[in-house]
């Protein structure tokens, strides 16, 4: 069974070691394995939270795209989108919203810190708390929710997050899945001892509070970051404690268990501190070095980075698009031709079929989907210039019949072809028996179209 995994970053600032511990590098080796279906994400609508300074969201919007893709992120492999991209997000958050309940919210860490802080200060317990900080859950809850997530690897500090997006999508299945599991409820995944990495002060590395070490600064600047972390005062030849020393959890996000023993032997031992912060050093240059040269030949090329996330986005919204038109039926917001008069003159649901759904995309260009009787997609379309240009073609397809169609076999997907050119394509299929399988429902779906 393929385990779909979903994370992102948000865009509000410079990365950092921390973030490249605690969501990056796992979920980059997550995403190497054949049985995941892997969704990572620019967390930019999470970023005007935050920030309120538009050329900074969008310097780290660039930034940690190409950390990303430097640190070996295949988007060839994985989904790879900027949150902002994908229009059915908000719309869902919306739905979301009018079934979360506001005492769930009143529990968010974040929430609850804003408040705490107010009132310390003598404050109304709301002063300077937006809608968008207290709705910050449910935000979350749609990215996950919206590609269905198995697993959310996330630092410990955003477990409670996931555990609400479960609650959630439990609540919306329950008043409106009729039965039926619309939300797949989703798992945190922690990295155990590498999640949440100690800054140069000890507290958690958080931009938050300044005490970060740069991901991809030059090596001066790491040796620098490295020096400026705080230890206690032994002397070069005293006993120092490992487990008691910031440098050491550091050390052992990077190192193999025979570097850590050798390390803490050491450490044990009265290795100087100035000795021990060279070590940290080598080993992270050591890690880092190529990736960082990655990145910033990335950063010279923003062109490049937005083809890259522009096709992400496309083709993560061959997910969502479908998928929302369910939920929004779901809800009852439905279209009324999906009602036929009933012969005692009363209303009733008419039984869905096979359809096609003609849309505009935000460039202007026309193209329509096949969907199956269950909203699954079939197949997209190229683009067109008009939409009767789109219509006659989905037309066109319906005319030539099932038996009639060029359909062409990929390696995990198949093309349509019409007059000797590509028409349609279908979505990425886990193996070539799920991607026969599709064939075989297109071919169902357009006879059931032309009868």
């Amino acid at each position: 069974m393929t385990t779909r995994i979903l994370t992102g970053i948000t865009t509000t600032g410079t990365p950092h070691l921390g973030n490249y511990a605690g969501a990056i590098r796992p979920a980059i080796v997550a995403s190497r394995d054949p049985q995941a279906d892997s969704f990572y994400f620019l967390a930019d609508y999470h970023a005007l939270i935050k920030c309120d300074d538009p050329l900074r969201i969008q310097r780290s919007r660039l930034e940690i795209a190409a950390t990303w893709l430097a640190c070996g992120l295949d988007p060839e492999r994985a989904t790879f989108y900027r949150q902002s991209d994908i229009p059915e997000i908000p719309e869902l958050t919306w739905l979301l919203t009018c079934v979360a309940g506001k005492g769930l919210l009143n529990r968010a860490h974040a929430y609850k810190a804003s408040v705490d802080k107010n009132l310390e200060n003598g404050e109304d317990p709301d002063a300077g708390v937006t809608m968008g900080l207290f709705s910050y859950p449910i935000l979350m809850a749609a990215d996950i929710l919206m590609f269905n997530a198995h697993k959310v690897p996330v630092g410990r500090d955003q477990i409670q997050h996931v555990e609400m997006a479960r609650d959630i999508g439990q609540r919306f299945n329950h008043l409106f899945g009729a039965g039926k599991e619309l939300f797949t409820l989703p798992e945190a995944v922690i990295e155990e001892g590498v999640a949440t990495l100690p800054g140069l002060d000890g507290r958690k590395m958080s931009k938050s509070y300044d005490n970060t070490i740069p991901l991809f600064g030059s090596a001066r600047q790491l040796k620098d970051a490295i020096a400026r972390i705080v230890t206690d005062s032994r002397a070069p030849g005293e006993p120092k404690d490992p487990d008691n020393s910031h440098l050491f959890t550091l050390y052992q996000g990077f190192a193999t268990p025979t570097q850590q023993a050798a390390f803490r032997d050491e450490l044990l031992s009265g290795l100087a501190w100035g000795e021990a912060k060279q070590r940290l050093f080598q080993l992270l240059d050591d890690e880092l070095g190529e990736a960082r040269e990655r990145y910033h030949a990335l950063v010279e090329r923003p062109s490049d980075l937005e083809d890259i996330l522009l096709a992400g986005a496309a083709k993560a919204r061959r997910t969502a698009t479908p998928f929302l038109e369910q939920l929004r039926e779901s809800v009852g917001l439905r279209s009324f031709r999906s009602q036929a008069q009933g012969p005692a003159g009363g209303r009733k649901k008419a039984a869905k079929g096979a359809r096609f759904v003609s849309f505009r995309e935000r460039d202007g260009s026309f193209h329509f989907r096949l969907l199956a009787a269950d909203g699954e997609e079939l197949l997209l379309s190229r683009a067109f210039a008009d939409p009767k240009a789109a219509g006659a073609a989905s037309q066109r397809v319906v005319e030539e019949g099932a038996d009639a169609l060029d359909l062409r076999a990929g390696a995990n997907r198949f093309a349509l072809w019409l007059d000797g050119e590509l028409l349609a394509q279908s979505p990425a299929y886990a193996d070539a028996s799920q991607r026969d399988a599709g064939m075989a429902r297109l071919r169902e779906a357009l006879a059931s179209l032309a009868a």
